[in-house]
């Protein structure tokens, strides 16, 4: 979760061990989650209390039907410290391996599933790999839960809003993405929607995990609304977290309109001629 200052943070899936513990009466289980495609490999009658939690999420964000589709964009208008950071409009395909931000400034970010590239060259490249991962990721978080490798353990419930949610810590395993250390909280409500995570950014860290392990934030989504009966929220708010004391003084702020299907996404993908490459 890197270049910017109040909230960084990248993407990330993994895989690792098995561990049980017993905490306020609720069994906390790690658990890694093999798939194949986006296929859990893992019967009903087989599934485990962190795996059911899992499930029960994507489930509630209708994933089958939102992976359907191919390609998704919607315009995205992000304010952060009372400033605004970036207004634009993201297309991507709906499983992630492509994506692309058309920002109103006239540059153009582009991950073609294997390179970041940035045009016009001479665009400011300050902030573009986090902004292509980042914010697309934030987005696709509830249909993202069960990718290949993902480590789970089931915590106890949390307040948001004065209302009791279940959480779960995901972590990542060794070279996954371009910040395997980090975690996320998520929190999710009796009809199992995803309602916030924290998170720390661990990018540029070089192992050394302190700061980002001291300031932890959080994004809560709200406003949601339905594009063919799956549900999105169209309002994110950012904090700062703590494990104890939960959201804390916020940070920012993101809305999020025109959320639209693509029945093709034709060479929206291709990259542009004279882009430069963005590398980590």
């Amino acid at each position: 979760m890197k270049y910017f200052g109040l909230l960084l943070i990248t993407i990330s899936m993994v895989s690792c061990t098995t561990a049980n513990k017993e905490k306020n009466n609720i069994k906390e289980t790690t658990q890694t989650i093999e798939t194949t495609d986006t296929t859990t490999v893992v019967s009903p009658a087989q599934l485990s209390p962190v795996q059911e939690y899992v499930t029960a999420i994507s489930k509630a964000h209708y994933k089958e039907a939102f992976l359907s589709h191919k390609v998704i964009s919607f315009s995205i208008d992000v304010d952060f410290g009372g400033k605004p950071y970036i207004d634009g409009k993201i297309t991507m395909r709906t499983d992630g391996t492509k994506i692309r931000i058309d920002k109103k400034d006239g540059s153009t970010v582009l991950y073609n599933g294997e390179k970041v590239f940035l045009c016009p060259e001479d665009a400011s490249d300050q902030g573009a790999r986090f902004d292509i991962f980042t914010w697309s990721y934030f987005f696709a978080m509830p249909y993202k839960l069960e990718d290949p490798g993902t480590q789970w353990e089931l915590q106890e419930n949390r307040p948001l809003d004065g209302i009791a949610h279940q959480t779960a810590k995901l972590t990542f395993g060794r070279n996954i993405g371009d910040a395997p250390d980090d975690w996320y909280v998520t929190y999710s409500d009796s009809t199992h929607v995803l309602k916030a995570a924290a998170y720390i950014v661990s990018f540029g860290s070089n192992g050394n995990l302190s700061k980002a392990e001291s300031d932890p934030h959080a994004i809560q989504f709200k406003a949601f609304t339905t594009v063919e009966n799956i549900p999105f929220a169209t309002q994110w708010e950012f904090y700062g977290w703590t494990a104890k004391e939960g959201m804390k003084s916020q940070l920012g702020e993101a809305k999020i309109t025109d959320i639209t299907f693509l029945p093709s996404e034709g060479a929206i993908f291709e990259t542009p001629e004279k882009a430069k490459e963005i590398s980590l």
